[in-house]
């Protein structure tokens, strides 16, 4: 699999192609409008606002919270960074998921 895309409304049209549906504008323009980062965060069923506060408290960090790739180096120390990229490692073997980890 791919980095994050660059087109979403290209990806949207790949994923509706494949599903064998109709690839119409204004259903591509809904879904694009309704995936979008502001849309997502505003959606209390995307953004787990729904999960108890034991499971996740949002008012210590929301589970959306600026939707800028790479942020992650302000709050990670290397440590942590170093601790997340092992446990990566060891829990995604034989996986071809890729992230966009930077802008």
């Amino acid at each position: 699999m791919s980095a994050a895309p660059q087109d979403p409304r290209r990806e949207v049209e790949k994923i509706l192609q494949f599903l064998g549906k109709e690839v119409v504008d204004a259903m591509v323009a809904k879904i694009l409008h309704h995936t979008s980062f502001q849309e997502m965060r505003k959606n209390p069923a995307a953004n787990y606002e729904t999960m108890p506060t034991t499971l996740m408290d949002h008012s210590l960090s929301p589970f959306l919270r600026k939707g800028i790739s790479g942020d992650w180096k302000n709050h990670f120390t290397v440590a942590q960074n170093e601790h997340f990229d092992q446990h990566y490692r060891e829990h995604m073997v034989g996986s071809d998921l890729c992230f966009q980890m930077e802008a």
